[in-house]
């Protein structure tokens, strides 16, 4: 499952499992749970703790900056290996 961010209020799964530490995070998804976290008000704040909690497995990331959160996830998907990068640039030295 891609990561996805959802806007405070929105219905959750029943699935879902709420992570409040990067290492229950990764302890929840080791087991395959969906990881659910929810981020900072700040923005700053939000795009770190939104790219450890993704590379320790968190999928779901509750959020109001969905655009900027969501790029920091592909980004660190990409990071991770987990996913290709969606532009590539060779520089010739």
């Amino acid at each position: 499952m891609q990561p996805t961010t959802v806007t405070p209020g929105a219905p959750a799964d029943q699935a879902w499992v709420t992570a409040h530490s990067p290492d229950e995070a990764a302890r929840l998804a080791a087991t395959g749970a969906t990881v659910l976290v929810t981020l900072p008000p700040q923005l700053d704040a939000a795009l770190a703790a939104a790219a450890v909690y993704c590379w320790r497995g968190a999928r779901i990331f509750v959020t109001e900056h969905t655009e900027p959160v969501q790029q920091a996830l592909a980004m660190t998907e990409s990071l991770a290996g987990r996913r290709p990068p969606e532009l590539t640039r060779r520089g010739l030295a």
